[in-house]
Parts: structure tokens; sequence; C-alpha cells
């Protein structure tokens, strides 16, 4: 019986893949996240990787400060820095950045020059999460930002923002919990599929809850 389940489950997650992909207009997009939430997007619509924050993860604060000045901090070099044995750090100027999916430090730089080279200045989203050090100071940086296509996700509703997107299941936590997981239920969907991210990068108004 759980073979079945399972099975099943399988097959109805990637015809809601599938669904997802029938829908997306905007297809050359560039997501600049502070953490892998871009990267699945990118993954579950097929899509190349026309950003260079691809499995990797950085503090908030540092996020935002990258944001304000994206052109600047693009035109750094990596230097090597300590991490907690767990992945390579990598500092730009005076950003930290984990490069979570990489063997090395060697690695994680070569694939941030290659993406970053095929960034779409004409179509910039930005992604940040109420998570790894972020504050409400944060959050309103975040959402001074003078992009148009931005969303921060959050665990509780902060109305008061218009680009803070409340995920639920995290409201009893200080900050939000991982929403690239899977959500403990018969259909197999990620927190982040609770947001409408195809009508997000569509160019269609971002709807609050």
């Amino acid at each position: 019986m759980q073979e079945k389940i399972k099975e099943y489950r399988d097959r109805e997650w990637e015809a809601y893949k599938k669904r997802k992909r029938s829908r997306i207009q905007n297809t050359e997009f560039s997501i600049i996240a502070s953490n892998c939430c871009g990267t699945f997007i990118y993954y579950d619509m097929g899509l190349p990787y026309l950003s260079p924050t691809i499995n990797l993860s950085m503090g908030m604060d540092d996020f935002v400060k990258l944001a304000e000045n994206l052109k600047w901090y693009l035109e750094q070099e990596f230097v090597e820095g300590e991490g907690n044995g767990n992945c390579p750090v990598g500092l730009l100027g005076d950003i930290k950045i984990d490069f979570v999916h990489y063997d090395t430090f060697e690695e994680g730089v070569l694939k941030w020059e290659e993406r970053k080279k095929r960034i779409n200045w004409d179509n910039l989203f930005f992604m940040g999460v109420e998570k790894d050090g972020c504050t409400y100071e944060t959050i309103k940086r975040f959402d001074e930002l003078p992009y148009k296509n931005k969303v921060i996700f959050t665990h509780v509703k902060y109305p008061e923002f218009d680009s803070a997107y409340h995920i639920r299941g995290f409201e009893e936590r200080d900050e939000l919990g991982v929403i690239t997981f899977y959500k403990k239920q018969l259909l197999k969907r990620r927190y982040l599929d609770d947001f409408n991210y195809v009508d997000f990068l569509n160019h269609k108004r971002m709807k609050k809850r």
C-alpha cells in the first residue's frame, strides 16, 4: 500500500509541475535569491539558471546589502573565507556567501562567474526569506529596494510591507522554516508552492495573504 501511495504522489507531483510549466509565459527571468528558493523554481520549471545565486545562501542583512548595490558587488572578486566545515565560504567584499551545494570554494566561484554573465537585467526578480538573521528592520529595507519584482517570505503577516508574503505553518517559531521542504500531507507540495510564483514571474500582481 505504501508503495502505491508513493507512486501516486510522485505521478501527481510531476503532473502538477507540468501544469505549472504550461502556464509560465516569462521564461528568461533572473531570480536573485538569498537561498535555494530560486534554484528550486528554475529546476521545477525546467529553465536555465540565469542567476549567480544558485545553490548558495547568505544572511538576509547581507542579501539586502547585495541587492542595494548589486552591480557593484558583482564586480568584486571573491576571497575564500573561513567556514564551519559544512560548506565552502566566499567573501564578496563585506558579504559572506555559503556555497552550500559545492564541494570546493573554487567550484562555487566558477559557477558564480559563469552565471552572473547570464543575468537578464531587464527581467530581475528578488526573493528573500525571514530567517538567517532577518529582523523587522531587514524586512523594511528589503521592502524599500528600488525593484518592482520582489518578495520576502515571512512566518507571520506583515500587512505594512507590500513585498511580504506569509507562508503558513511557522507562526509559532521566531522565524521562517525551510520552505523548500515538503509538507506532511498526501500530495507532494513544498511550503514554497503556497506562493504562486508562476503568476509572480508572469508579472501579475502578487496576492497577499
